[in-house]
C-alpha cells in the first residue's frame, strides 16, 4: 500500500520485455539503474511482458523496491522462435508461451514462477491481469467464474501467507473492477488508460466506487499508449483522426502555459483522492530523467482551468 510520502511515479517494466521493439540486457540494466538512482521505489511488471524477460532482468535488482506483478497467464515452455520474432507485442521475448489460467492452482503457479524469475520471496502487491470484456470477449465471464471461484482465494490466502502485501486487479477497464467489488475485496486497483486526460469517463462510478471502498487505484497508461508523449499510438494501435484532433489541443493547450503535454498527463490522475500512484513505461534513461523532471515541474492553475473551459477535462475533474 502507498503512503501520501512516496514518490508517487511508478516505473512501468513492459519496455523491459521488449515491448514493439528489443532492448540489449544492457540497455535496459541502464534504464533501471537509471530509475533506482533517480528515487523512484515502485516497479510494476508481469509474466506477460516479454514471456517472463521483464521479470528475469528485475531479478535481483530491485530488492529494496516495492514491487508489483501479475497472475492470470501461466507460461509454458516452447522452442526458442527465430531471432527478431515479435509474440504479443514484444520481440525476442523467452521461449514462453502464455495461456490464461485464472484457476487456483494456475494462480498459485504463476506467483511461484515470478518469484524465481524475481529472485525474491515476496511480492507486495499482486494484481490479476486482463480479466474483462475486452480481453477475453465471448470467454469473459468463464474466466471471471475461475478467478472469482478459484484465483481470488488464492490470492487471499498468499496474502494471509504474508507473501504478498496487497492484492488487486490490473485491467484496461473499470467496468471489470465494478463488477469484481461486487463480490469481493480487493486493495488496489490498477487501471491503465481510462484516467487520462483524454478519458474521464472513470469519474462516473469507478473512482467513487474505490474512495468509497478504500480501494487504492494505479494509474497506467498515462500517456494513451504514446499518443500524449509524442506518439501515434491510442490503446496500442494508431491512433483514429478524432483522437489525434484531441490530443493536438491538448498540446496547443498545455504549450500556450510553457507546460509539455506529457507533463499534464502524469500529473492529472494523481489529483484524485482514490489515485495512489502513476505508472510509466520507460525504455531508456533518458525517459526516466525527462519523467521524473516532470513530475517535479511547476504547473500552472491556469492551464487546467483552461482545459476545462475548452472541454477538454469534465469539470467535475480534481486538479492538481
Amino acid at each position: 500500500m502507498f503512503s501520501q510520502t512516496d514518490l508517487r511515479l511508478g516505473f512501468g517494466a513492459a519496455p523491459l520485455g521488449n515491448l514493439y521493439r528489443p532492448l540489449s540486457d544492457a540497455a535496459a540494466e541502464a534504464t533501471l539503474n537509471a530509475a533506482l538512482n533517480a528515487g523512484i521505489s515502485y516497479i510494476d511488471t508481469a509474466p506477460h511482458y516479454g514471456q517472463g524477460l521483464s521479470e528475469r532482468r528485475l531479478g535481483g535488482h530491485v530488492s529494496a523496491c516495492r514491487l508489483s506483478s501479475k497472475v492470470g497467464r501461466v507460461l509454458k515452455p516452447i522452442m526458442p522462435p527465430p531471432p527478431g520474432t515479435e509474440r504479443h507485442g514484444f520481440v525476442d521475448g523467452d521461449p514462453f508461451e502464455p495461456a490464461f489460467d485464472y484457476s487456483y492452482d494456475g494462480v498459485l503457479r504463476s506467483f511461484e514462477s515470478s518469484l524465481k524469475r524475481l529472485k525474491r520471496d515476496r511480492i507486495d502487491i499482486l494484481l490479476a491481469h486482463d480479466l474483462g470484456v475486452v480481453t477475453h470477449g465471448a470467454e469473459h465471464m468463464r474466466h471471471l467464474r475461475e478467478f472469482l471461484d478459484g484465483g481470488y482465494r488464492a490470492m487471499r490466502d498468499l496474502k494471509d501467507q504474508g507473501v504478498i502485501s496487497a492484492i488487486g486487479l490490473g485491467v484496461n477497464e473499470s467496468e471489470i473492477i465494478e463488477t469484481v467489488l461486487g463480490h469481493a475485496d480487493l486493495d488496489m486497483a490498477m487501471l491503465a488508460g481510462r484516467y487520462t486526460l483524454l478519458e474521464q469517463g472513470a469519474l462516473d462510478t469507478f473512482l467513487p466506487l474505490c474512495e468509497r471502498r478504500g480501494v487504492q487505484v494505479i494509474v497506467a497508461g498515462p500517456f494513451n499508449s504514446g499518443l500524449l508523449c509524442g506518439g501515434a499510438t491510442y490503446n496500442y494501435a494508431p491512433a483514429p483522426e478524432a483522437i489525434r484532433q484531441r490530443a493536438a489541443t491538448l498540446d496547443a493547450v498545455c504549450a500556450a502555459h510553457g507546460v509539455p503535454l506529457p507533463a499534464a498527463a502524469l500529473r492529472f490522475p494523481l489529483a484524485h483522492p482514490a489515485v495512489a500512484a502513476v505508472v510509466a513505461g520507460m525504455a531508456t534513461p533518458e525517459e526516466v530523467r525527462a519523467n521524473v523532471e516532470m513530475m517535479a515541474m511547476k504547473i500552472p492553475a491556469t492551464l487546467w482551468s483552461d482545459l476545462k473551459a475548452e472541454g477538454l477535462v469534465r469539470a467535475d475533474a480534481p486538479t492538481p
